[in-house]
């Protein structure tokens, strides 16, 4: 099943010819979500040939424009297209009035519903859940408020051994409650625990969503173990005091995540377009932690188990 993703946007306040604002699209088993909506979003959606009339959920990080410019003009574009699905946007609470004030200026006779649902930027807390992901967020720090987003594949059903089955001879509805969880009762009252009968094809996997936050130990707390970390890294870190005071993180914080929290894998972007070669960012990251790759606008990165990085 498919658990990617694929980088729109991959600088920080200003575009450059060769990288759009932030924005990010989740695959996850051929369900789209957009995290942040930069300027340009919907054109390089077409560009990379995604289809958009997938995207039913929106995450944005906070209210700065070079993460929500964009969502007015893809809305629009939406209802041009007559788009009938919801369309659900989470978002941090300045953000709200604004953002339907706009959709009402520029979008006349809405062909679809839009459902803004604010999130806290101070807590942890599960804000979305369908059969295949739980979405979760995760503050960050920031001059305003933000907050990231966790994905994790919901659990999937234990499978069970063919050989016990036979075994035990075992009924459908038998076969069903061990599958949800519950043990087996012999005939003759002998217990046998679940996990002698089942076993886990594959582990959920994982994708933490980190932009625009002064590096935080609360963070690596919430991101432990995670498949892929993706973790804004706006400036080296010989512009730290730069950082500090825009409220951003240097590649070397955004490894120093990465390792603290023992994730999979790393990848990195939101670069100042002060910064010609961002091989001078990786370089710097890659220092701390070694399974770094900085993203590029168009790069695929498939969200792989832990061990296999």
């Amino acid at each position: 099943m498919t658990f990617s993703v694929t980088i729109l946007g991959s600088s920080s306040a200003l575009p450059t010819s060769k990288r759009f604002p932030s924005a990010h699209v989740l695959n996850v088993h051929e369900r789209l979500f957009l995290i942040d909506c930069g300027e340009g979003t919907q054109i390089q959606l077409r560009r990379f040939k995604l289809p958009i009339n997938r995207i039913n959920h929106i995450f944005l990080t906070h209210s700065h424009g070079d993460h929500v410019l964009g969502i007015f003009g893809l809305i629009s574009t939406f209802n041009l297209l007559g788009r009938k699905a919801d369309l659900h946007v989470y978002g941090v609470t300045d953000f709200e009035d604004i953002f339907y004030k706009n959709i009402d200026y520029f979008t006349d006779q809405m062909s679809f519903k839009v459902i803004y649902h604010v999130v806290d930027p101070f807590k942890v807390e599960q804000i979305y859940t369908d059969r295949h992901v739980v979405v979760s967020t995760l503050p960050l720090r920031h001059r305003v408020p933000a907050v990231g987003y966790l994905f994790r594949e919901a659990p999937k059903p234990l499978n069970i051994r063919k050989e016990l089955i036979a075994k035990y001879n075992l009924s459908l509805s038998e076969i069903v409650e061990i599958k949800n969880g519950s043990d087996y009762i012999t005939p003759k009252g002998e217990v046998i625990p679940n996990s002698e009968f089942t076993y886990i094809a594959s582990l959920p996997r994982s994708y933490a969503y980190c932009s625009d936050t002064l590096y935080s130990e609360r963070l690596v707390g919430l991101v432990k173990n995670v498949d892929l970390l993706y973790h804004e890294a706006t400036f080296l870190h010989s512009h730290l005091k730069l950082a500090r005071l825009t409220g951003h993180s240097t590649a070397k914080q955004a490894a120093t995540v990465a390792f603290k929290a023992g994730v999979g894998k790393l990848i990195i972007g939101h670069f100042s377009s002060r910064y010609k070669n961002e091989k001078d960012l990786l370089k710097e990251a890659e220092e701390i932690f070694p399974l770094t790759e900085i993203v590029n606008d168009g790069n695929t990165f498939s969200v792989e188990p832990k061990s296999t990085y």
